[in-house]
């Protein structure tokens, strides 16, 4: 099936910030090496999906600069490119009004490539999915539209749309972030059917509705809010259970994971889900490789052995051209080139690419942005008072410092 996949990744990202003061929610660096947007893009081109455009907006350059160096196929075949699209303005002097009026604004790349199916995913969760099995569930119910779902707790329904449907997986109701009193899922008390934002549409369909919703006044021009409630009285809409995907080479540890990574608390936690020795998100599947772009780095390197003063990381992810010298790393995440001087601490923390931790400096819940120098002695984590004067400081104590500008790494 001739399938035509168009990536939502122009949002904010405004709970994120200040990760996403500089950059894209989906170009935030995710696990050490990666990019959040390398999950969905990932599991199209893993599932057989080459033809990707990326609808890219907010603050786009360096999520551009990442696809470019990541994600492109040379030209070789017609129907193989992963290309950014940004806001073209072709329908007057506005930017993307909603998720659904992106689509409107580029429905020639629609008419152009003349798609069988056309998959609209968003661009900032981690999860690994085999599309196929959605698109083999979508033809067999001969639906219209399908969208992705999971249960999810009744507490936490007013972060997605919540559907409802019947004994066949029909969509016979949504409500977009419902506030109080969401519809549960019969036989399962205290959960919810949350939409996870991926939808396959036959293209006449979304071809008709996004025409017809550009006219109505009201419409806030979005998929949960307007396009899908819209169309399930209308044409077959049905639910598809992300529970029943499978990925070859995964255990019952990893099956069905999905984080959706909106706020930094839920971001910290999925990083801190690489660890485990058996983790929930396995990256070492290589029946499912995760892509990303590929830099010419060092490998990883861990120097002095003194008491006190040993290159050592424990229960962590280091990724390469890190050198540890004479510090300890605990329970945490370090991006690509990544310095540990002697003495140092760092527990339970994120730090991304070109860090540089100085000596007897400690560190603890913290996410450290690009290119940032921790001086000798700082402590960061254990005064969230004298923090919060600094940094940015979430409501669970997590500290957070945004990246610096590029520099040179200090002589040492």
């Amino acid at each position: 099936m001739r399938t035509l996949a168009l990536v939502m990744a122009g949002g904010q990202g405004t709970r994120l910030h200040p990760l996403t003061r500089d950059r894209a929610k989906p170009a935030v660096p995710f696990g050490g090496k990666y990019r959040i947007i390398d999950f969905v893009l990932s599991n199209l081109v893993n599932s057989g999906i080459y033809a990707i455009y990326i609808l890219v907006q907010w603050r786009s350059q360096s999520l551009i600069e990442h696809l470019k160096d990541g994600w492109q196929f040379g030209g070789m075949l017609p129907d193989h490119f992963v290309i950014p699209v940004p806001a073209q303005m072709r329908l007057g002097e506005t930017w993307y009004q909603g998720t659904a009026d992106a689509i409107f604004q580029n429905l020639n790349l629609i008419d152009d490539f003349r798609p069988d199916l056309v998959a609209v995913f968003g661009a900032d969760h981690i999860y690994r999915m085999d599309v196929q099995q959605m698109i083999g569930f979508h033809v067999d119910r001969k639906a219209a539209v399908s969208v992705a779902t999971l249960p999810v707790p009744v507490e936490e329904a007013h972060q997605f749309g919540v559907l409802e449907v019947d004994s066949g997986l029909r969509i016979v109701g949504f409500q977009e972030k419902p506030q109080q009193d969401p519809p549960q899922l019969p036989g399962a008390p205290g959960k919810c059917l949350a939409s996870m934002g991926n939808y396959l549409f036959n293209p006449e369909v979304l071809r008709e509705a996004l025409i017809e919703d550009s006219t109505r006044a009201s419409s806030r021009h979005d998929f949960g809010h307007d396009l899908i409630p819209a169309l399930i009285n209308r044409v077959p809409v049905y639910a598809y259970n992300f529970m029943t995907n499978r990925i070859r080479g995964d255990s019952e540890v990893n099956l069905s994971y999905w984080r959706d990574v909106g706020t930094l608390d839920a971001y910290y936690e999925a990083n801190m889900d690489l660890r485990d020795a058996r983790p929930h998100l396995n990256l070492y599947n290589p029946h499912w490789p995760l892509r990303t772009a590929y830099y010419d780095q060092p490998p990883a390197k861990f120097v002095f052995d003194e008491n006190g003063r040993r290159g050592q990381a424990l229960h962590s992810v280091i990724s390469e051209g890190c050198i540890l010298s004479g510090g300890t790393v605990r329970n945490s995440v370090l991006g690509r080139s990544v310095f540990i001087h002697s003495y140092s601490y760092v527990e339970d923390s994120v730090v991304m690419d070109y860090a540089e931790i100085g000596r007897h400096a400690r560190i603890r819940r913290a996410i450290i942005d690009k290119n940032v120098y921790v001086p000798d002695g700082e402590e960061i984590g254990y005064d969230l008072e004298r923090d919060r004067q600094r940094f940015f400081v979430t409501d669970s104590g997590l500290v957070v410092i945004p990246k610096s500008p590029k520099r040179e790494r200090r002589v040492l």
